[in-house]
């Protein structure tokens, strides 16, 4: 029950900012970054990170704890490292020179999974095994679904 309850909450973490740019499309689209570009001459993160989005998360996801009886703290680190991660992916992507929104299969479904459950795993007792099993299960979800969400007009680019 616990591990299902995460995987629901990291799916969250990670799905509102793309409900959020669903939603208000240009509307308070701030780049984490301010478009820096680092001495390689690419972009820090891209224009994909926005204030938005990590704004989306951060207020939904602990709301979504709360609901499933959890401590809305919790899914407040949940969604905290789950935003890291993602931003950890860009910069990992900016640096092997793949496009913002570009596929990087594993890059971009893992850190945003692994952060997360790394950072509650003392706190809810979560063993080797479960960590693993719900980045697994995340990534799996999340390549199942997206290009779904593409057909429906959500997600920018399919998987």
């Amino acid at each position: 029950m616990l591990e299902s309850k995460l995987l629901f909450l990291l799916m969250v973490a990670n799905g509102a900012p793309v409900i959020a740019w669903d939603i208000f499309k240009e509307r308070f689209h701030w780049p984490v970054d301010f478009h820096l570009h680092l001495s390689d001459n690419r972009p820090l993160f891209g224009p994909a990170k926005t204030w938005r989005g990590i704004a989306a998360s951060l207020s939904v996801t602990p709301l979504c704890a709360w609901i499933l009886g959890m401590e809305w703290e919790t899914g407040l680190i949940v969604a905290s490292a789950a935003m890291a991660g993602d931003l950890f992916s860009s910069f990992c992507k900016r640096r092997l020179a793949i496009a913002s929104s570009g596929k990087a299969i594993g890059l971009d479904q893992i850190p945003e999974s692994l952060f997360p459950l790394l950072s509650v795993k003392s706190r809810l007792g979560l063993d080797w095994c479960s960590v693993l099993l719900i980045t697994a299960l995340f990534l799996i979800l999340e390549l199942s679904l997206s290009p779904l969400l593409y057909r429906l007009g959500i997600r920018k680019r399919p998987y």
